[in-house]
């Protein structure tokens, strides 16, 4: 499947930044700017860079413009706490692998019910996965997403990116999320397939996320280890 426009705007664009080519505390070229260098519309570049905003690169300051946000003092491997992207493009493709643990297709139970607004009648796909970079162990996810909003899931689709699935060949656009992050300690499922110890801190992210048509689409929680991966907010003050 073919690279969306304004995920190669981005990687150009976080390229640039890593290269220093728009310094730490500079402002980048406005979207008019850049929409007439890459040939594309303004909300393709404004697509670009809410993602790097997302992911702390840069920051918008209401009237001034778009800044790079230069080093930060977060742990390399954090993920934004908002982020919609996904393990994969995350850490990059060539880097991440999946384990399916399991797949099935279930009736969803009086909690899956209410999570994603579902009938007790709608079957569901219920997903374990343990994601892997660089072949470490790094991520258990359990996901659980309604058969009728996620038509032809497969489990050669499960060994990549689920959410490239959704966006390109389903054309699913997430409106919005809402996202518990809860310390807690491993558990037997973690030992098993985290390399964890008994009681070792993990963070467990629990979210349900909905399409642009208010339609639930996801349940699910994914846990790793506090010694790994912490979550970061970015919170600009536009007053």
């Amino acid at each position: 499947m073919a690279t969306p426009k304004y995920q190669m705007i981005a990687d150009e664009i976080r390229r640039r930044i890593h290269m220093n080519v728009y310094p730490a505390k500079s402002l980048i070229p406005d979207q008019n700017t850049l929409a007439k260098e890459f040939g594309v519309s303004r909300m393709t570049i404004k697509k670009a860079l809410d993602g790097l905003a997302v992911e702390g690169l840069i920051y918008k300051q209401s009237g001034l413009g778009t800044y790079v946000l230069g080093d930060v003092s977060v742990h390399a491997s954090d993920s934004p706490a908002e982020a919609f992207d996904g393990l994969t493009k995350q850490e990059g493709e060539e880097h991440v692998s999946s384990e399916v643990i399991k797949f099935d297709v279930s009736l969803p139970s009086e909690l899956i019910q209410k999570k994603l607004d579902v009938a007790s009648d709608e079957p569901v796909y219920v997903i374990d996965r343990l994601r892997k970079i660089d072949g470490v162990p790094r991520v258990l996810e359990h996901t659980i997403f309604p058969l009728k909003l996620v038509p032809g899931l497969t489990r050669e689709i499960l060994m990549g990116s689920i959410y490239d699935y959704m966006h390109q060949a389903l054309n699913l656009k997430f409106g919005g999320a809402l996202r518990r992050i809860n310390a807690t300690l491993a558990n037997d499922f973690d030992v098993a397939h985290l390399d964890a110890t008994t009681g070792e801190p993990v963070l467990e992210v629990e979210q349900v996320i909905w399409l642009t048509t208010g339609e639930n689409l996801e349940y699910s929680t994914s846990r790793n280890l506090a010694s790994w991966r912490g979550y970061t907010v970015l919170d600009i003050n536009n007053d």
